[in-house]
């Protein structure tokens, strides 16, 4: 699985941002571009800023959904979206395209880090499960949008 902290697949995940516009659309759900623009900021203001938003963790989402965070398999097409991770109003492009290449920059600039606060829902992660997660989650939503 690749990750977020390797130099090659960050400078990868921003050219496949570049590779977006305003008149991408989706494959699949509900979302435009600006809306998962700012959805994909979400799982990183986790990592660097602590943020919960409103997730709640219980035994089965981390003894059984927590590995495929961080394995080798594809998110599937349409799963359900945690609540504090929904985007219904619009959001603006450009806006949302330059808050999530800063929020991908500082997380890659932290690859030296050891210690992480747990995550709300799987608890702790080492800096290796953090960074295949955060790409996993990039990686799903760009395929979404075809780049």
């Amino acid at each position: 699985m690749k990750n977020l902290f390797e130099s090659d697949t960050y400078n990868t995940i921003l050219k496949r941002i570049a590779n977006l516009s305003p008149e991408s659309t989706a494959q699949w759900g509900k979302m435009n571009v600006g809306q998962m623009l700012n959805h994909c900021q979400k799982p990183i203001e986790i990592a660097l800023y602590n943020k919960d938003f409103g997730l709640k963790s219980n035994f089965l989402i981390r003894t059984f959904f927590k590995k495929s965070m961080y394995d080798d398999s594809a998110l599937r097409k349409n799963m359900p979206t945690p609540k504090g991770f929904k985007v219904a109003e619009p959001k603006d492009f450009s806006t949302e395209k330059e808050r999530l290449k800063s929020l991908i920059k500082s997380f890659h600039s932290l690859k030296n880090k050891k210690d992480w606060t747990p995550h709300p829902v799987f608890g702790n992660l080492t800096p290796e499960q953090w960074s295949k997660m955060q790409y996993k989650h990039l990686d799903h939503h760009f395929r979404q949008f075809g780049v």
